[in-house]
C-alpha cells in the first residue's frame, strides 16, 4: 500500500501520475478484446492510443525508478508485467497486420523480460495469480520464438516452463495444475512434428532450419525452409497477364487430430510462414527501452513516431492474413467477404483451409455446389449420416460469390476434389490447388504431425526427405540437394510461362496469378510436388495425388523429362533412388 503522507510534493506527483497511467493502461490493454477482429481500419487508432500510453508508461517508471521503488514499492515482476503487455501488443500487432517486423519487437520485450529476469521473485510473492502470470508470460514467449524460429531457445524455454509448472503446482496445488500440464504437452508434441527431418553437422548435432545462421553459404542452403527473401523468390519471365498481387489472406486450420498450439495447427504454422516475407532489420539486442524512447525500430499506425510528413514507412508490406482455429462456418464467412471488400484493384484473395472432410450421401448428385460434400470447419464429422447437409461444412458452393473477385484456393483435406468443380460465372481469375485425399499406408500413422501437401507448399526438400524416410541429412548433403530444388524451380518457371497454362480460358487465371512473388512460389511449389509423387512408387494411386483446376498442362509441364530428370538426379544423390519409377517405367 503506498502511504502518500510520507512523500514531499514532488514524489507525490510522480506516484500519482504512474499510478494514472499504469490505471490508465490497463483499461486500453482490456478494451482490446472488444476490437472487432477484421476490417483494418476499425481498430487502428484504438491501437494506436494503447501503445502510446504504454510507451508513456514504460519510460515513466524508467526515469523515476528510484522514487518508484522507494516510495511506491515497485517490484521487478510488475516492471516484467507492463514489458509482457508490450510484446503482447506488437504479437497481436503482427496478427492484425501479418508484419513479420512486429514479431522482432514482441521478442524483444519478452526477451528483455527473461534476461533481466524480472519474474524470478513471482513465487516468493506467495500468490499463485503472479506465478500464472509468469506461466502464461512463458507460453507466449515459445509462440514467438517457434514464428521465428529460435528452436535453441524454444528448447531451453520449455525447459524452464516444466521446472515451473512443478513449482507452481507443488506449492499451490492449484485447480489449473491438469491444463498446465496439457499446455506443456502441446509445445513438446508440436517441436517433435516440427522436426521431421533433421539437418546435421558433421559433429552430429541437428541444425535449425531457419535464416538465422552464420555465413552466407549455409543461409542459401537453407532457404526453403523459412520465409519469403530476395533469394528465395522463385525467378520470373514477366508478361503482360501479370497483373495480380496477392493482398487478403484467410488461412483456416481445422483438422481434428493434428498437433496443435496456441491455436496454430501444424499446418497454419507451416503456410503461415509461407505467405510472409523474412523480417528485414535485425532484432538481436535485449534494451530496456520504449519503443518511442531513443529507438523505434517499427513503430505502430496511430502511435506517434509511426508518421513522418503524413506519409507511412517506405517498406514492402506482407499480404494481410486473418487465421482461424476451428471457427464456425459464419466465422469463415465473414472473414471471407472482409478480405473480399478490402481488395483493392489488382488484388489477389486466398483461401487456405486444412481440414476433415464432410462427405455427402447423396446417391445422384445434382448441384455440384452442395450434394459432393465439402471440408469442416469445426468440430468432427457428424455421426449421423442421414443428415443431408452439416452445418458447419464449407462447401464449394459457398465460395461461388467470392469468385466476383480474382480468387485463389488452397484446400487440404480427404474430401479435396469436391472443389474441382468451382465455376467462373464472373469471369475472374480462379485456381484451387487441391490436396491428395488419401496417404499410402506407411505414411498414415504421422498424419497428426501435419499433411505431406502443405509440408511441400513449405518446405520443398524436407517433404522430399520425409517421402523417401530420411529422417537425419549431412548439412553438405542438404546443400547440394537445395541445388537440384532451385534448378527445378527455375525450370518449371520458364516451363510455366512458356506452356500452354490456361489454354482453356478466356483469360489464362494461372498467369494473372504467376507475376505474385507468394502465389508464384505456392504453384511451382505445388508442381514439384506433382513431379515427385507421380514418379514414386509408393503413391501410384490417383488419390495420393494433388489436382488443380483448371489443369495444368502434362506434357509441358508435369510430365516434362527435365522436370522429371531434375527429380531422379536429386533421388540418386540422396541414395534414394530405388523409391521412384526406373526410366521405363515412367508413362
Amino acid at each position: 500500500m503506498v502511504v502518500m503522507a510520507s512523500m514531499d510534493e514532488h514524489e507525490r506527483k510522480i506516484v500519482m501520475e504512474f499510478c494514472h497511467l499504469l490505471e490508465k493502461s490497463k483499461q486500453l490493454f482490456n478494451g482490446l478484446r472488444d476490437l472487432p477482429q477484421y476490417g483494418h481500419k476499425q481498430w487502428q487508432a484504438y491501437f494506436g492510443r494503447t501503445f502510446d500510453i504504454y510507451t508513456k508508461l514504460w519510460k515513466f517508471q524508467q526515469q523515476h525508478r528510484q522514487i518508484l521503488d522507494t516510495k511506491y514499492g515497485l517490484k521487478r515482476w510488475q516492471i516484467g508485467e507492463i514489458a509482457s503487455k508490450i510484446g503482447q501488443l506488437y504479437y497481436h500487432y503482427y496478427l492484425r497486420t501479418s508484419e513479420t517486423n512486429y514479431l522482432n519487437e514482441a521478442y524483444s520485450f519478452y526477451a528483455a523480460i527473461r534476461g533481466r529476469a524480472y519474474y524470478s521473485r513471482a513465487s516468493k510473492e506467495d500468490r499463485s495469480e503472479l506465478m500464472v502470470k509468469k506461466l502464461r508470460y512463458y507460453a507466449r514467449f515459445i509462440v514467438v520464438c517457434l514464428l521465428l524460429r529460435r528452436m535453441k531457445l524454444v528448447r531451453e524455454l520449455i525447459v524452464e516452463l516444466d521446472r515451473h509448472i512443478a513449482e507452481y503446482t507443488s506449492t499451490y496445488e492449484p485447480d489449473d495444475q491438469i491444463e498446465w500440464s496439457l499446455v506443456l504437452d502441446e509445445i513438446k508434441g508440436f517441436v517433435t512434428a516440427d522436426g521431421l527431418v533433421s539437418v546435421m553437422h558433421a559433429d552430429t548435432n541437428p541444425i535449425v532450419l531457419s535464416h538465422r545462421l552464420a555465413s552466407p553459404r549455409l543461409f542459401s542452403a537453407f532457404k526453403s525452409s523459412f520465409r519469403l527473401s530476395p533469394l528465395t523468390t522463385p525467378p520470373v519471365e514477366k508478361n503482360q497477364y501479370m497483373t495480380l498481387t496477392l493482398q487478403e489472406i484467410l488461412i483456416v486450420g481445422s483438422a481434428s487430430e493434428q498437433v496443435k498450439f496456441s491455436e496454430l495447427t501444424m499446418d497454419m504454422f507451416r503456410m503461415i510462414q509461407t505467405l510472409e516475407r523474412e523480417p528485414q532489420e535485425d532484432y538481436n539486442h535485449v534494451y530496456d527501452a520504449s519503443p518511442a524512447t531513443g529507438r523505434n525500430p517499427y513503430a505502430v499506425p496511430g502511435s506517434k513516431g509511426y508518421m513522418e510528413n503524413g506519409e507511412r514507412p517506405n517498406r514492402r508490406d506482407n499480404p494481410h492474413k486473418y487465421l482461424l482455429y476451428k471457427p464456425s462456418l459464419s466465422q469463415v464467412l465473414v472473414f471471407l467477404a472482409s478480405g473480399f471488400k478490402e481488395l483493392p484493384a489488382n488484388g489477389a484473395l486466398l483461401l487456405y483451409i486444412s481440414s476433415d472432410g464432410c462427405f455427402s450421401t447423396t446417391k445422384h448428385p445434382e448441384d455440384m455446389g452442395y450434394d459432393l460434400g465439402g471440408v469442416l470447419t469445426s468440430g468432427r464429422r457428424d455421426g449421423d449420416h442421414k443428415k443431408q447437409k452439416e452445418s458447419h461444412c464449407l462447401y464449394p458452393g459457398d465460395l461461388y460469390p467470392f469468385t466476383r473477385r480474382p480468387l485463389f484456393v488452397i484446400v487440404d483435406s480427404d474430401n479435396s476434389f469436391v472443389f474441382q468443380h468451382i465455376p467462373r460465372y464472373f469471369g475472374q481469375p480462379l485456381v484451387t490447388l487441391m490436396s491428395p485425399q488419401d496417404t499410402p499406408p506407411a505414411f498414415q500413422d504421422q498424419q497428426h504431425n501435419g499433411s505431406l501437401f502443405t509440408l511441400f507448399l513449405h518446405s520443398p526438400l524436407t517433404a522430399f526427405c520425409y517421402c523417401c524416410n530420411l529422417t537425419n541429412i549431412p548439412i553438405h548433403h542438404w546443400e547440394r540437394c537445395q541445388s537440384f530444388v532451385d534448378r527445378f524451380v527455375t525450370e518449371a518457371s520458364r516451363l510455366f510461362t512458356r506452356s500452354r497454362v490456361g489454354e482453356y480460358d478466356e483469360e489464362p487465371s494461372y498467369l494473372q496469378f504467376f507475376g505474385d512473388d507468394f502465389l508464384r512460389l505456392v504453384l511451382l511449389r505445388y508442381v514439384f510436388c506433382d513431379v515427385v509423387l507421380h514418379l514414386h512408387r509408393a503413391f501410384k494411386s490417383r488419390q495420393y495425388r494433388p489436382r488443380c483446376q483448371p489443369p495444368l498442362p502434362e506434357a509441358e509441364l508435369l510430365e516434362h523429362p527435365s522436370l522429371q530428370h531434375l527429380v531422379l538426379d536429386l533421388a540418386a544423390h540422396l541414395e534414394v533412388r530405388t523409391h521412384f519409377m526406373d526410366n521405363h517405367e515412367i508413362d
